[in-house]
């Protein structure tokens, strides 16, 4: 389910790196966990009997309902992507594909996507699920343009068929964080949208920095 992230983050990059952004350093977020940590008082351990820790792990590790709505998405599909670099810039379009496939008895989504990106190879790799606990959907990115790892959640709406992630991620160049967020909708079985959202260049305010147009495979 997962695309190509690394497209955005070009702009997203650009957007840290301009005095604008007032964004947490890497070591300024170190300073604040510190003193958080300080000046938060330790949680009293509270005992768990054995058969309700055993039914809460029970329900933790079942696949439900939203489970098997995300792997309806699974199969192969084209991409239809545009990008802007700013809110004023014209947009830049590409094409790509991806496959997903659901894994460990239905409890996680793997997407595999293919393209390029500066007339280079991309490919990329996507975790997807439904924490029953957090009762959030879950995501990580990896790819091979970058050595990090980028961590999402938030909720899904089955009614609505959309599911709202937010997370960050950190310019190597600079160490400042920059909020991101992605919307996706389900508009039917065969076709997808996803939106990604990113800081001004020039303002630091969040704009919508690509969409995604996904339709499955014949």
């Amino acid at each position: 389910m997962k695309p190509i992230i690394i497209l955005a983050l070009a702009g997203a990059l650009f957007a840290c790196n301009n005095p604008a952004n007032n964004g947490t350093t890497a070591k300024d977020s170190t300073d604040q966990s510190d003193s958080n940590a300080a000046t938060t008082k330790e949680e009293k351990w509270v005992p768990v009997d054995s058969a309700t820790a055993m039914k809460a792990w029970m329900d933790f590790a079942t696949p439900g309902p939203v489970h098997k709505w995300l792997a309806a998405s699974d199969g192969d599909w084209d991409g239809e992507i545009t990008q802007w670099m700013a809110p004023d810039a014209p947009p830049m379009t590409i094409k790509g594909s991806s496959s997903n496939k659901t894994i460990m008895g239905g409890r996680y989504q793997i997407g595999n996507f293919k393209g390029s990106f500066m007339g280079q190879p991309f490919e990329g790799m996507s975790t997807m699920g439904y924490d029953n606990t957090k009762k959030m959907v879950v995501s990580n990115w990896i790819d091979n343009m970058g050595t990090g790892i980028m961590q999402m959640e938030g909720p899904v709406d089955t009614v609505a068929k959309t599911i709202t992630l937010t997370g960050s991620m950190i310019d190597p160049a600079t160490g400042r964080k920059c909020d991101m967020k992605e919307v996706y909708t389900f508009a039917d079985k065969d076709h997808q949208t996803m939106e990604m959202f990113g800081p001004d260049p020039k303002t630091g305010k969040s704009y919508k920095t690509m969409e995604i147009k996904f339709t499955r495979k014949k």
